[in-house]
């Protein structure tokens, strides 16, 4: 009985050392990463790079913006930081760049990562940067209530033209709705002007016009990766969009 008593144990113990060998090595740099996504899309979306990102050591929170007002998602995005043990770096995806640019005025954030999303600068707006250069799509339609939303027949097109239709013809009638308001709304400040930033210009993008992002970027001195690919190149390429985030996670401390 003592014998094999003995053999549990051991089993047990081998066992375990096995599932500790297995765990990720704690990955250098900034671990706590928050992804703010876009509008008209939902947080789904980001589960491969959120994986690719865990399963290399990184604690990765993704938020879902109601885009009802901006202020709200700022809000909700610093509660998100207030919860994360130890430095964080912010990756935003379109409007979810102008969420990150306010949000990240916070010691605890130490870089931001810029995802073919808008970069405002103080006084600006997401309607006035995206009216600045217009994308070759202009299918946004607004309901009486001021809410507005991406025509279903035409998302396809506009916003993933790399994806797999089937794919495109479920998220377009399933988009969540943004608001006039929050596209309308001024930035109070902007994080970059004191922190490291990376942004992903999507060279195919029909909604944010790659012009413009890299006029953006450019001004805010980020460094810049072009990848092929659509609004939604954070699905269509997520390989090379998380190892943009890993590439700066481990550059800030």
């Amino acid at each position: 009985m003592r014998t094999l008593l003995s053999i549990a144990i051991a089993l047990m113990v081998s066992t375990g050392a096995a599932v500790a060998s297995d765990a990720p090595p704690s990955p250098k740099g900034v671990k706590n990463i928050v992804i703010v996504p876009g509008a008209f899309v939902d947080a789904s979306g980001w589960r491969v790079i959120h994986d690719i990102l865990v399963h290399k050591g990184y604690s990765v929170t993704v938020e879902q913006p109601r885009v009802e007002t901006l202020a709200d998602d700022i809000d909700l995005t610093r509660e998100l930081i207030r919860r994360q043990d130890g430095p964080v770096l912010l990756v935003g995806h379109s409007y979810g760049g102008a969420v990150i640019t306010v949000a990240g005025n916070r010691d605890k954030v130490k870089g931001l990562v810029y995802v073919s999303a808008l970069e405002p600068s103080e006084g600006e707006s997401v309607s006035q940067l995206l009216g600045s250069m217009p994308a070759p799509s202009n299918d946004v339609v607004a309901t009486r209530d001021d809410h507005l939303y991406v025509e279903p027949s035409k998302f396809a097109a506009d916003f993933a033209g790399d994806l797999t239709r089937n794919r495109t013809d479920f998220m377009a009638v399933s988009q969540p709705f943004a608001t006039k308001a929050a596209f309308d709304a001024m930035v109070s400040a902007a994080a970059w002007r004191t922190k490291p930033t990376w942004a992903v210009v999507t060279t195919e993008d029909h909604v944010l016009n790659p012009d413009l992002q890299r006029w953006m970027y450019k001004r805010a001195g980020s460094k810049v990766t072009e990848v092929k690919a659509s609004h939604l190149g954070y699905i269509s390429q997520p390989e090379l969009i998380a190892k943009v985030i890993e590439d700066a996670a481990t550059s800030v401390h």
